[in-house]
């Protein structure tokens, strides 16, 4: 059994035990979070979608809340001393998915 889920403007296939990495959630490590937003449930009777799965439901636990890697942003202008290094570390949610319910 499987779900498609979408959280932070992305849209991820779960199915129980998977752990995936989301957009940052304001939900402190070890508490559970609902994600509410399914957009397709296939099971044993098959894929269903639209408001077939309007009152499906995902539930997960925060693993961990952490930041990615570095990227580097290097701007620069060639022969006019300009020069400008950034970095940037996008924050993450760790979630652990416990259980898909219609």
């Amino acid at each position: 059994m499987y779900a498609i889920i979408q959280t932070g403007g992305k849209q991820y296939k779960v199915q129980q035990g998977d752990e995936i990495f989301v957009e940052k959630l304001d939900v402190n490590e070890g508490d559970s979070y609902v994600f509410e937003q399914v957009l397709a449930v296939s099971g044993d009777a098959g894929l269903e979608v639209g408001e077939a799965v309007s009152s499906a439901k995902v539930t997960g636990t925060v693993v961990k809340n952490g930041k990615g890697p570095k990227v580097i942003i290097f701007k620069y202008k060639s022969k006019k001393d300009y020069r400008k290094k950034q970095g940037h570390r996008q924050p993450y949610t760790k979630v652990k998915i416990d259980n898909i319910t219609l």
